[in-house]
């Protein structure tokens, strides 16, 4: 079984061009020295690198807290408790 949240699972996909887009895509793949399916790779990486899901910069990601600040967890014990939901 296939699952689309393991890495190396290769996905086949079928595309239909027109005549002239796959003259095209034949030229550029031999002037690359690749053949064309991994001419397609490399363009649909390129542009989900620049399209695809937004990502926090590395920055945000690697921040780990100001030393004179209290970590956001330790005020969890002075919280009251979640009142019942009356939609529940």
């Amino acid at each position: 079984m296939y699952s689309s949240y393991k890495k190396d699972v290769v996905m086949n996909f079928n595309i239909y061009l027109d005549d002239e887009t796959g003259r095209q895509l034949n030229d550029v793949a031999s002037q690359a020295g690749m053949n064309r399916n991994a001419l397609i790779r490399q363009a649909v990486s390129e542009w989900l690198s620049r399209h695809g899901k937004p990502r926090w910069p590395d920055e945000v990601l690697d921040f780990r807290g100001m030393a004179d600040m209290p970590p956001f967890e330790s005020g969890r014990d002075s919280l009251k408790p979640p009142v019942a939901d009356p939609l529940a």
